[in-house]
């Protein structure tokens, strides 16, 4: 019998929680991505990026570990409220770009930040900043970062005008 007890895993900084949530919401917009274009159930996929993203290594590098609770809360909600939220989306585009013409990543992207605002804890700004980074992340020529930024800040004010 060893006299070695296990040591228990250092408690996370805020910084490493910060970059897990930040992963998660990227993580979120590839899987409402998918989503939409395959089919596939929310479970399944959950399960996928689950095995597959989180923390797993890759040529490059590794894929940043991700909080999975706020992954599956965030997937579960836009699926959940996924009429509600694209209404909302709808109103904050303008009349000429209704949500069907939006980009897939694009439409993956508010659904996810639409789901943080309608049932998440988050302050709406840090949603808004959050979201817009993982636009930055898929579009790195930066327009569409204002364009996100626009419409969420929009409707974050729907979705929670006491925080304005």
């Amino acid at each position: 019998m060893s006299d070695e007890t296990p040591t228990p895993a250092a408690p996370l900084s805020g910084n490493q929680k910060r970059k897990m949530r930040s992963a998660s919401r990227l993580y979120a917009v590839q899987a409402l991505y998918q989503l939409e274009l395959g089919g596939q159930s929310v479970d399944r996929v959950i399960v996928e990026f689950e095995d597959h993203r989180f923390g797993a290594s890759y040529e490059e590098g590794e894929f940043q570990e991700g909080d999975v609770e706020l992954f599956r809360k965030t997937l579960r909600d836009a699926v959940n409220w996924q009429a509600k939220i694209d209404q909302m989306t709808d109103r904050a585009l303008v009349a000429k770009w209704p949500l069907g013409r939006i980009d897939t990543t694009l439409r993956a992207l508010f659904r996810a930040a639409g789901a943080e605002l309608v049932e998440g804890e988050a302050p709406p700004k840090v949603v808004i900043v959050e979201y817009v980074d993982v636009a930055k992340a898929f579009f790195p020529e930066g327009k569409e970062s204002k364009f996100v930024n626009a419409v969420l800040d929009h409707m974050a004010r729907e979705a929670k005008p006491e925080a304005f």
